[in-house]
């Protein structure tokens, strides 16, 4: 069996596809997914509304022989649209897919902002910067994100839950040992 990567059917095949601009931009694709409940709508929004009644293409059995031709033709679909046009097209026909995003785009995206996705935290000694927010939301709680600890910053803390005394632990700092 040859290596199909994510074409290779088992669950959802998805692939990354060009969009228009990824000669100059590394960063014009989308994840494509083909899904077995909107492949009909699917079939219409890349303008191949014969797919839908063309045994072999009809359930994702008979598809995944073609499917690394499907892609190409999702591909060849999407070479005069960026991949936000052409999310915003797919979204219409509830296909699943999302833009590829650059670490500067994640960074700013408003959404990704709003909804604690990544948060500013503001650290004492590094200053300002981004990190990953909390993936999981509550309605009754909101985590508090807060910068990683420093190197070293709470070894003594540790070193003493362990059943270090504090004369133990400055032979270890003097030792260079922690």
């Amino acid at each position: 069996m040859p290596r199909d990567g994510n074409a290779g059917g088992g669950g959802q095949p998805g692939w990354v596809l060009k969009c228009k601009g990824w000669e100059t931009d590394p960063n014009a694709y989308i994840y494509f997914t083909i899904q077995e409940q909107n492949w009909g709508p699917t079939c219409d929004a890349i303008g191949h509304p014969e797919w839908k009644a063309d045994p072999a293409y009809t359930t994702a059995r008979a598809r995944q022989p073609h499917i690394f031709d499907i892609f190409k033709q999702i591909e060849e679909w999407l070479a005069d649209k960026t991949k936000f046009e052409a999310v915003d097209i797919l979204r219409k026909f509830e296909v699943p897919c999302g833009p590829v995003l650059s670490m500067k785009e994640i960074a700013y995206d408003p959404a990704l902002r709003a909804s604690g996705t990544v948060v500013e935290v503001d650290e004492e000694e590094r200053g300002k910067y981004l990190t990953v927010g909390s993936p999981i939301k509550f309605s009754s709680f909101t985590p508090k994100i807060t910068g990683a600890p420093l190197l070293g910053e709470h070894t003594d803390q540790v070193l003493t839950e362990l059943g270090y005394g504090a004369a133990q632990i400055a032979k270890l700092h003097q030792e260079k040992v922690v």
